[in-house]
């Protein structure tokens, strides 16, 4: 393959910046433009190594920066290709200028994630091992940083290949069962299959079921601010925040649009969304935001209903609670610091089982304990990442309810009394879609689509 070459460092200025080279002839080329203090023949230079030197001009061999420049030999680099890194001084100019030089000296510009997937096709990582990589550079949470760490160390993978493996040892007595027809094994060989379907099956449905954590871990929990106009919706989000993120006012109907906000609450990401108030109004503006609040709330993970506590409830009101009683949600009764008239105490809140909180968001009582709330709602206050078993990419979510999915046609064709053979195709087909995973059995569309979403220099 080629050999490419790309700024690894984000753009800007900084302290260093790397410019990254991977491929066959990479030292080649790095000896045209690179003036080491101490010469040393290409071959007498271990790996991991690093060197003290000047990057020139490749072509009038005028010194550009003092570098210090590592070596990482075959097959031991990221790529398993020969690799070097160049650690020049950080800014733009002076890692354009390097990167300039490289690609004059014979290498070529790398394309987004193609480091990565060098090391993918190399076999030195598998597909979710690249995924988690993004993932990893992408994390916004130390929790969702600690899954995507472990998938990058082959967690997910380790599961997929001892699930692959039970699947292959079932394909084997199968396979024994036809090769083998007189000794009249069949029926042993279908209760034996019957048994270890079942094991894998609840083995890919824990998988399938760690996806929701793998979720909030990833983008949040999704959470709407409900009320009536005055309620407190935008008090909360403001006390939430601990900033004057939205506009607080007296007049009615202030917030038209909704509000976004990510708020990290004990480590984990929660997306709060401030709605407009919810009432009947002429007010044409004011009634698409309206319409809005409710497609909002109709697609959160959890609803925060808030409601004057110093007033009784009103049309309105009801109409929210009846909106989210089969939805997560937490019932807030505000303004406890003016008046309490005890609205938990209502048979319209009574009737809807919700945890109650009462609140003031212009002070800032009750926030603990919603907060607290909020995380054994979700069962977040230990999220373990260390055994794997999170999924926080949709791709492999979907690829095991696939799997899912076939090991239940097998299941069924046992039960049917099917052919030995014919239930084969499904297990067959669960083992495909296992390897789609890890990229045993992937399209070049699906690969290029995963690596396109890697940054230059990965």
């Amino acid at each position: 393959m080629e050999t490419i070459a790309a700024i690894s460092t984000a753009t800007g200025n900084g302290g260093i910046g790397i410019i990254r080279m991977s491929g066959k002839e990479c030292f080649e080329i790095l000896e045209k433009i690179f003036i080491p203090k101490q010469k040393q023949k290409i071959e007498d230079i271990p790996g991991y190594t690093i060197k003290y030197g000047y990057i020139i001009n490749y072509e009038t061999k005028e010194k550009i920066d003092e570098v210090l420049v590592s070596y990482f030999k075959a097959p031991k680099s990221y790529t398993t290709e020969n690799m070097c890194e160049i650690n020049s001084h950080g800014g733009m100019i002076v890692e354009q200028k390097i990167l300039e030089q490289c690609l004059l000296a014979g290498s070529r510009m790398a394309e987004p994630g193609e480091f990565t997937k060098r090391a993918f096709l190399n076999g030195r990582i598998d597909l979710s091992q690249a995924e988690g990589i993004i993932d990893l550079i992408n994390s916004k949470t130390t929790s969702e940083a600690k899954a995507s760490f472990h998938q990058l160390e082959g967690g997910l993978s380790s599961k997929i290949q001892e699930i692959r493996k039970d699947l292959l040892n079932i394909m084997a007595d199968i396979e024994a069962s036809i090769d083998y027809p007189e000794y009249d094994i069949e029926e042993v060989s279908n209760k034996k299959a019957s048994d270890e379907l079942n094991k894998i099956l609840c083995k890919l449905l824990k998988l399938e079921e760690s996806f929701e954590t793998g979720k909030i871990l990833k983008e949040g929990i999704h959470t709407v601010i409900i009320g009536k106009p005055n309620a407190g919706k935008s008090s909360l989000l403001n006390a939430i925040l601990k900033e004057d993120r939205a506009i607080v006012s007296q007049i009615e109907g202030t917030t038209r649009d909704s509000i976004e906000e990510m708020v990290y609450l004990k480590g984990i990401p929660l997306k709060l969304i401030d709605t407009a108030g919810i009432r009947n109004t002429n007010d044409e503006i004011e009634e698409i935001g309206v319409k809005k609040a409710l497609k909002l709330l109709e697609d959160a993970d959890l609803a925060l209903a808030i409601f004057d506590n110093t007033k009784p409830l009103e049309k309105e009101d009801i109409e929210i609670l009846e909106k989210i009683k089969d939805k997560k949600a937490i019932i807030l009764l505000n303004k406890i610091d003016e008046k309490d008239i005890h609205l938990e105490e209502t048979k319209e809140i009574k009737a809807l089982n919700k945890p109650v909180i009462r609140i003031s968001a212009k002070v800032g009582d009750g926030l603990e304990e919603l907060y607290e709330q909020i995380l054994k709602m979700f069962s977040l206050k230990e999220i373990e990442v260390n055994d794997g078993e999170i999924i926080t990419n949709i791709r492999h979510k979907n690829q095991i309810r696939k799997a899912i999915d076939a090991v239940n046609e097998a299941k069924q064709g046992i039960e049917n009394n099917m052919p030995i053979d014919m239930i084969s195709i499904a297990i067959k087909q669960t083992l495909e879609e296992l390897s789609e995973i890890t990229g045993e059995n992937v399209s070049e569309d699906i690969i290029a689509e995963i690596f396109s979403k890697f940054c230059l220099g990965k």
